[in-house]
């Protein structure tokens, strides 16, 4: 069993989360900031392709998958974040998420060592998101954002620029927190059929692309929820 090497002291604080019509929000002090990962799931081109989806499966066949899929992938994200840990305790977890695991086991095994810090809360008073990150260290040497993603397919690289733009915001949160700039993003996908992915870019190809999408987030989807 490889033992992974946790190090440093963050001092980063917990933070409580709402929903507010339907959206995540982190409570910063006296601030509420959205989730990044809500911000991002509004990205156009991710809205129009779920709204294909839903409309060539029906919606009670894509609301079934997607219940699904986000059992499958809590369970997954929880085993990851207790192997991690050195915890190998995976008896209670679901068959097909311990499948899902182990396929990105050996990606964890060969690629990640030292850990600075896994499902801990950030925010950014520049970006005026918040959100949890799944983990922070070293991936192949670099100091990498490391997200870790289920899927029930294969996917392509053009079709993740929400989770790419999801990293680079917990990039620049680490860095405004911390004061340790990451440049790496790596997107660890485990999907149910085929082997695992690995995607990797540099924060700064997502920065602008990330900031376009908060402008569209704070003055389009929350200008609708207001009227």
């Amino acid at each position: 069993m490889k033992v992974f090497n946790h190090v440093g002291n963050w001092n980063l604080k917990e933070l409580t989360t709402e929903n507010v019509n339907g959206k995540r929000y982190y409570s910063v002090d006296s601030t509420k900031l959205p989730s990044i990962t809500t911000v991002t799931g509004t990205f156009p081109e991710k809205v129009k392709g779920l709204k294909a989806w839903r409309k060539r499966v029906g919606n009670k066949e894509a609301n079934k998958i997607q219940r699904k899929a986000a059992a499958k992938g809590t369970a997954v994200h929880n085993m990851i974040e207790k192997y991690l840990n050195n915890d190998l305790s995976l008896k209670f977890a679901d068959p097909l998420a311990i499948e899902s695991f182990r396929k990105v086991q050996p990606v964890l095994d060969n690629y990640i060592d030292d850990i600075f810090a896994q499902e801990v809360a950030l925010w950014s008073s520049h970006l005026k998101v918040a959100g949890r990150v799944d983990c922070v260290g070293h991936f192949d040497g670099k100091p990498s954002i490391i997200d870790f993603k289920t899927s029930r397919k294969p996917k392509k690289r053009e079709w993740i620029q929400d989770y790419f733009m999801q990293a680079c915001g917990y990039a620049i949160m680490w860095e405004e927190r911390t004061l340790v700039p990451i440049d790496s993003l790596v997107i660890i996908i485990s999907p149910t059929e085929g082997n695992p992915q690995v995607f990797i870019d540099h924060r700064d190809n997502w920065t602008k692309p990330l900031l376009g999408q908060i402008e569209y987030f704070y003055q389009r989807v929350l200008e609708r929820d207001n009227e």
